[in-house]
């Protein structure tokens, strides 16, 4: 963490160097891995047409800001965050930065983000960090992450009160095209030690376009007023369901094919990637747990084939091989990533979603 020790020009005794940075509303920049407009609040991520009908557990994920971001762009040599939590939540096994706190990402020369700092948090619901306070002062593409598990009303961004800030000059992610994420908590970014390091941000810098994060924890249970509401967003490129570590044997059953085929009505051409549960890390040693994933993803494989069958085009099955990495290390407690775990699930999916966005073929699992 860079360690700001001068004064600003006319800075107060006492004060510090984020009190001296001039702040703007984020929401005057470009912000991005949004599905919806019609929401609670800017930072929220679900519309308001399904909440007649989510649960309050529903209903509060939504409301915490996973995936989503700002991009803009600055000559400052010095750049903070501003912002105010929703919930100030806390969970004893995910870190508070990847929680609640803010990434800061710079975009490199050769078109690579590089991170930069996280935020980190303190006991108030009013958070103000520096990320950095000594760049090299030239034009540069910034990008800041929002909390994963936590929700903001309002954030700022700071800069010295000389500098330009400006919106990107850059089209990267590309707005033109946006990957939508659906499925439980893993999805929603549980347990990244820092908001950039979920899968779905992970990839959206790998692949350059935006990808919505639909995780919600504990309530991917393919709801089809879930489905109905994905369907209407924009510029779909790809979608990846992820839910089933989520749902029971007879959610399975009774729900899948209804919520892939109400995508598949209104995107026929969009490519659909129907990803396995993943592997717990006790499987290897709890015999009930592999019987009941096996069970899990035998039905759900199952459904699959069933709309295969129905129309074989656009639809595509990612198994659990090498998707959260070898003997579950890639877990803090089994089940939820660490980003290691997250750097593995990207891999695996990103050759599917590189093909989907260039349109190649599609190479299926065996």
């Amino acid at each position: 963490m860079v360690t700001c020790v001068w004064l600003a020009a006319g800075m107060a005794h006492g004060a510090t160097l984020a009190d001296s940075l001039q702040y703007y509303d984020a929401l005057q920049f470009r912000m991005i891995n949004k599905g919806f407009t019609d929401t609670e609040t800017p930072y929220t991520r679900l519309p308001l047409c399904i909440y007649d009908s989510v649960r309050p557990t529903q209903k509060t994920d939504g409301q915490m800001s996973a995936g989503l971001g700002f991009r803009f762009a600055t000559n400052s040599r010095a750049i903070g965050v501003r912002y105010n939590l929703r919930m100030n939540f806390h969970m004893n096994h995910m870190a508070d930065t990847g929680i609640k706190g803010t990434d800061l990402y710079c975009l490199q020369d050769d078109g690579q983000w590089c991170f930069v700092n996280s935020s980190r948090t303190n006991s108030d619901s009013i958070q103000q960090k520096v990320y950095a306070s000594h760049l090299d002062g030239k034009m540069h593409e910034y990008m800041i992450y929002l909390p994963l598990y936590d929700g903001v009303n309002w954030l700022e961004i700071g800069v010295d009160s000389d500098a330009v800030i400006q919106q990107p000059q850059v089209n990267i992610p590309m707005k033109e095209k946006k990957i939508v994420f659906y499925g439980h908590s893993v999805v929603q970014g549980g347990c990244a030690s820092h908001t950039g390091m979920v899968a779905t941000s992970i990839l959206q810098r790998r692949l350059g376009v935006e990808c919505v994060n639909l995780g919600l924890s504990g309530e991917g249970r393919m709801d089809w007023f879930v489905a109905r509401a994905m369907a209407t967003i924009p510029d779909v490129a790809a979608y990846v369901i992820d839910p089933i570590a989520n749902c029971t044997l007879e959610r399975v059953d009774t729900a899948t094919c209804g919520f892939i085929n109400i995508l598949r009505a209104a995107h026929p051409d969009v490519p659909i990637f129907m990803v396995e549960c993943q592997e717990f890390a006790y499987e290897q040693v709890d015999t009930r747990q592999q019987v009941k994933s096996a069970e899990i993803n035998r039905l759900f494989h199952q459904r699959y084939l069933d709309l295969k069958r129905e129309n074989p085009n656009n639809l595509y099955y990612i198994t659990r091989e090498n998707l959260i990495g070898p003997r579950g290390e890639g877990t803090v407690d089994g089940a939820h990533l660490t980003d290691l775990g997250f750097v593995y699930y990207a891999q695996k999916l990103e050759p599917y979603l590189r093909a989907a966005l260039e349109g190649r073929p599609i190479l299926e699992e065996p």
